[in-house]
């Protein structure tokens, strides 16, 4: 008798908590946040990775409130216009998809510096022979980026963020950024309503403190930020966000 008392009261037990379970929170109408591109996305050079700008504008609330927003990265260090084009891209539906309500879609986007490294002869200097055919390469799948997206989320808002300066030792390396700042610019004024232009060089020119190769000890080569420049990107993207 005992035993059947215990049964029975290890099966009621075992039922409460299904009878009194809260339904499943819904977040189908909730903001999403997708981050393509390099290592700057990536966080590279952060301690920790989380101190990269794309988790920044995540927890700051400048894109939407934490408790209200859904967030992605897929972007990864050496990515190329070519790379981001062909493989992330086309996985941007996979987390931006219809879920059946409307919802506010941010995307940022940082591309360009990995396309620059292909210019470089291998004694370090820019080949010039090489950089009309990159600036045409990314130019047109910065294109094709901005055209796939935009075509395939009309109400996202693509914010893109520009180079800012490595400050290496290399002669004619600040009329390559020029260069290829002034295609990014380009590009992205044929999307008007669906991309904005982050000004990251206008963010770092002119400071300190910004770039790892600044750090003791550090070699020129380490073009990367600090956390100090991540917060820079950090807040030149927010301040995108927040005028548009």
């Amino acid at each position: 008798m005992k035993t059947k008392t215990l049964s029975m009261a290890l099966c009621a037990l075992a039922i409460i908590p299904f009878a009194q379970a809260q339904p499943w929170t819904s977040f189908d109408d909730n903001t999403r946040y997708l981050a393509l591109g390099d290592s700057l996305s990536a966080g590279y050079g952060a301690k920790p990775a989380t101190q990269g700008f794309v988790y920044q504008l995540y927890q700051s609330g400048v894109i939407d409130n934490l408790n209200n927003m859904l967030f992605c990265t897929i972007a990864v260090p050496y990515a190329t216009s070519a790379v981001v084009l062909a493989h992330q891209v086309p996985q941007a539906s996979l987390f931006l998809a219809p879920t059946g309500k409307s919802y506010k879609k941010v995307i940022t986007l940082t591309v360009g510096g990995n396309d620059v490294s292909s210019v470089m002869a291998p004694d370090g200097t820019v080949n010039p022979a090489l950089v009309p055919a990159m600036l045409a390469a990314y130019g047109g799948n910065l294109t094709a980026i901005l055209t796939n997206l935009a075509t395939s989320f009309p109400d996202a808002k693509i914010y893109v963020g520009n180079l800012y300066d490595p400050r290496l030792p290399i002669p004619g390396a600040d009329i390559l950024l020029g260069l290829m700042n002034g295609v990014t610019a380009a590009v992205v004024s044929g999307f008007p309503g669906h991309a904005v232009l982050v000004d990251l060089n206008a963010a770092f020119d002119g400071r300190s403190g910004l770039l790892l190769s600044e750090k003791p000890g550090a070699g020129p080569d380490q073009v990367h930020p600090t956390n100090a420049g991540y917060r820079a990107i950090a807040k030149a993207f927010e301040d995108a966000i927040r005028a548009n």
